[in-house]
């Protein structure tokens, strides 16, 4: 990229947070622009040192330029890192239907609704529960001219501060109540696959997140199912999937077919290098169907495109988020944070673009308010009748 959209977004975010801290100074301009990558980064350093502050507002003044350079390159895997302090989450304990983890879904639709309340989270503690209706949040509406509205989803992924009013329908009697959430700590939810059996000969495994080690957790949660009895077909649950290494995406499609490519990883001259399958795992022979949603991001999105691509498993659900444009290098800052960068472009296994775009499910089967209060779950039931 032109070094000098960089060097106006760091401009642009440092000036802004003079403005909002009303620090502003009549010097803090650019300079001409040389067209030299040293000299034009020079000229803003020697202007953002000028400025006189304490440690606190230094900080502040350096987080805002770093975020403003960070959203410039507008890429899902470019962000900075930083250290959370402490082994617990905080905040409200819901998950809801139109972000993904705590960026807003830009197809998301009316209406807002939970889809999911951590066990003992300060939201399950006020009795919300999955398919409760989101009428406002401290009294503004979530959809403003069709669009969710970024103030609302930071409200509800708030850690900490004033509590949350929440103002709830519930879809089937569309009884309203209001409650207020103060934002605390809780545990977090597992991330490691489980499984069950269903309708006796089929196995279900959900799968949160591909971390190190998933791809052995399932395969060895699926062995432990054909112990008991040998299964007809397996279910793979990938809604709400986090996304992970790469690794174990390759490693869990071994055990499905081999001798598959998952993606392409390509340089800014399209030169191209293919990630396949790992063929060392020994294949299971089970007829595959795999649950996919908006929430399923990165290393779930290059799993339902190698799958559906491949005539691996059916998709069923709805399309994935499209969350993957492309493996992140971590370089490490002096504060301790880190700064993440992709240094090369995805692509699908057909060489296709899946990045702000995502894989469309086969098998449509998006979930409802009612369908959550009332425990149903129409993937699961769709992926059941394609296993029979």
């Amino acid at each position: 990229m032109d070094h000098r959209d960089l060097v106006a977004a760091a401009f642009a975010a440092f000036t802004q947070e003079l403005h909002r801290r009303g620090m502003d100074q009549s010097d803090a301009t650019t300079p001409p622009m040389s067209g030299d990558r040293d000299r034009d980064w020079q000229a803003f350093i020697d202007v953002y040192e000028q400025i006189e502050a304490d440690a606190d507002t230094q900080q502040g003044l350096a987080a805002a330029v770093m975020n403003g350079m960070v959203t410039s390159l507008d890429s899902n895997h470019t962000k900075w890192v930083r250290p959370e302090p402490g082994e617990k989450a905080g905040g409200l304990g819901i998950t809801v239907s139109g972000a993904r983890r705590e960026n807003l879904d830009p197809a998301a639709t009316e209406p807002l609704f939970v889809t999911d309340v951590v066990e003992n989270s300060p939201a399950a503690k006020e009795g919300v529960r999955p398919g409760d209706v989101i009428v406002s949040v401290d009294g503004a509406p979530p959809f403003l001219g069709g669009l969710l509205s970024t103030g609302v989803i930071n409200r509800l992924n708030a850690t900490d501060g004033e509590p949350v009013r929440l103002k709830l329908k519930e879809p089937t009697s569309g009884r309203e109540r209001t409650v207020s959430i103060e934002p605390g700590p809780f545990d977090p939810p597992s991330l490691e696959a489980s499984a069950k059996r269903l309708d006796g000969d089929i196995g279900y495994v959900e799968l949160p997140g591909f971390y190190q080690g998933s791809a052995d957790d399932t395969l060895a949660a699926v062995q432990q199912l054909r112990e008991d009895e040998e299964l007809r077909g397996l279910v793979l649950d990938l809604r709400g999937n986090t996304g992970g290494s790469p690794e174990e995406v390759a490693r869990l499609l071994g055990a499905f077919a081999h001798d598959r490519i998952i993606n392409y990883h390509c340089d800014v001259h399209d030169e191209c290098v293919p990630t396949r399958t790992d063929d060392s795992v020994p294949l299971l022979g089970l007829p595959l169907v795999v649950l996919v949603d908006r929430a399923c991001v990165s290393a779930c999105d290059d799993f339902s495109a190698a799958a559906k691509w491949h005539d691996i498993a059916p998709l069923v659900g709805t399309r994935t988020a499209g969350w993957v444009a492309g493996a992140g290098i971590m370089y490490p800052l002096n504060d301790g944070s880190a700064l993440q960068l992709p240094s090369l472009h995805h692509f699908g296994p057909n060489r296709e673009l899946i990045n702000t775009i995502g894989v469309p499910a086969g098998h449509q089967a998006p979930m409802t308010p009612a369908d959550l209060a009332a425990g149903r779950d129409p993937a699961l039931a769709k992926a059941l009748t394609l296993l029979k």
